[in-house]
């Protein structure tokens, strides 16, 4: 290979220097930076202001004590605190000409009044027409004379992390106010809810942005900004838009949100416990239980099945199934492909609407390999944690053992091991004897009024 002089080398370095300068990095993209000065002037005429207000009643005084003295305290000592009207901000945006607007719940929740500003500034009256707590949206209207500027709600399943967006809102009451970022990531899960599902974004988005509109380089909607990371600067969530897009009829016509409900509770699926099942990788949604008289337990389907797909999508992780259950119409007939003892089984469910709100002796036997002391249940105990079939109750826990670093606890009822059923010591000991040293063990377990499964591999 031929040498190449110093100053040769010299001059390439600085050319290379010279095009980075140039083009704003040595491999930067040769797309064009969105044009936010025109998106900006376009969109923010779709965006308004909501500002609300709600009479908060007074409040009596507790006794630092207890109840025994509360009578007297509240007789001599309690002042009521005079009501007075506690006003918040938020943001919102028109989805159709007719002034519909679209916000979150959070912003309008409780509220006596609700005053709809636009970029304009004129002001009205809004209605509350509908709003969802689970997802945090809420529908609202205004009446205005003329035809109102419309936001555009796009595909919020196009999105891709790094793609630009650009936020609109209200931030600490500055009205009208532009942010751009990335998105940052999709798919969040930040315990807000049973629907968690939220686009993660590093354009700014603070108090007063609730509700407002996250836009995509074309102008469309693609979030409705909702939350933000508490101590996290710069990082800020939004609710994908197609999730708003299922609902806002129904908000519309019922005020509320119908949903459907398959009737399991599911739980992820560790690394440990795909390789109990033989999966290849952690995917899909386990069945940890089945409510008694539920649309799953009619057609069959179990406690440790490990759903797989639903109506048709496949279910990569647990979260992903109640969002696809949700969305689902009532009375529809929903395929749902399972995993069961190392067999794909399809079941065909009638979905149903989610309604609301739907001292003794122990008998210890010597430590075993799991690192446990168990015993069994007595009739007593089984009557009173409802278990009809009975099981081995857990009366001790090893330290570092390995049912401890798989979560057993103390006081959680082994009802499955390998999915043999548990109901006596004679039943554990023999499920034991079956798992070899470098074996995968799997235990579906009572804790409380849930089931749950763990896995574990025996030392």
């Amino acid at each position: 290979m031929r040498k190449r002089p110093l100053s040769t080398l010299i001059h390439l370095v600085f050319t290379q220097i010279l095009l980075f300068a140039c083009t704003g990095g040595a491999y930067a993209s040769s797309a064009p930076l969105p044009d936010f000065v025109a998106l900006a002037k376009k969109l923010k005429p779709t965006v308004v202001n909501i500002s609300t207000s709600k009479t908060v009643g007074p409040k009596k005084m507790q006794h630092p004590g207890g109840d025994p003295f509360q009578e007297y305290f509240e007789r001599f000592f309690d002042q009521p605190r005079q009501a007075f009207k506690q006003k918040s901000l938020g943001s919102g945006f028109i989805i159709s000409d007719d002034g519909y607007i679209l916000t979150n719940n959070h912003v309008v929740s409780g509220a006596d009044e609700i005053t709809v500003k636009l970029s304009d500034r004129r002001e009205f009256k809004g209605v509350l027409k509908g709003r969802d707590e689970k997802l945090d949206l809420a529908l609202i209207k205004i009446e205005a004379k003329a035809h109102l500027p419309v936001a555009t709600l796009g595909d919020s399943d196009k999105l891709e992390v790094g793609q630009w967006v650009m936020a609109i809102g209200n931030p600490f009451g500055l009205a009208q106010t532009v942010t751009a970022g990335i998105v940052s990531a999709e798919g969040r899960v930040i315990g807000s809810g049973p629907y968690d599902n939220f686009i993660q974004t590093d354009a700014s988005i603070n108090p007063g942005n609730s509700g407002g509109p996250l836009f995509d380089t074309k102008g469309d909607v693609v979030g409705i900004n909702t939350a933000i990371l508490a101590g996290g600067q710069g990082i800020g969530f939004a609710i994908p838009v197609n999730l708003a897009k299922e609902i806002i009829s129904q908000l519309k016509e019922n005020g509320r949100v119908t949903r459907g409900w398959l009737g399991v509770s599911v739980q992820p699926v560790t690394a440990d416990l795909a390789a109990s099942f033989n999966l290849p990788e952690e995917q899909g949604a386990l069945v940890a239980e089945v409510v008694d008289g539920s649309p799953a337990q009619k057609v069959g389907i179990k406690e440790g099945d490990v759903i797989l797909e639903f109506d048709g999508k496949t279910v990569h992780e647990m979260n992903e199934l109640p969002r696809l259950v949700a969305g689902t119409p009532v009375g529809k007939k929903v395929p749902v492909l399972v995993l069961r003892d190392g067999k794909k089984q399809k079941f065909t469910v009638p979905i149903e609407q989610l309604k609301d709100g739907e001292g003794t002796e122990d008998v210890a036997v010597s430590q075993d390999k799991l690192g446990l002391k168990v015993s069994e249940l007595t009739k007593e105990q089984a009557e009173r944690m409802r278990l009809v079939e009975g099981g081995i109750v857990v009366s001790e826990v090893q330290p570092d053992g390995v049912a401890d670093r798989a979560g057993i606890a103390a006081g959680d009822v082994i009802k499955e091991i390998n999915t043999i059923k548990i109901g006596s010591l004679a039943d554990y000991n023999k499920a034991l004897s079956t798992v070899k040293k470098g074996g995968y063990l799997r235990a579906l377990l009572r804790r409380g009024r849930s089931s749950l499964f763990v896995a574990m591999r025996v030392d």
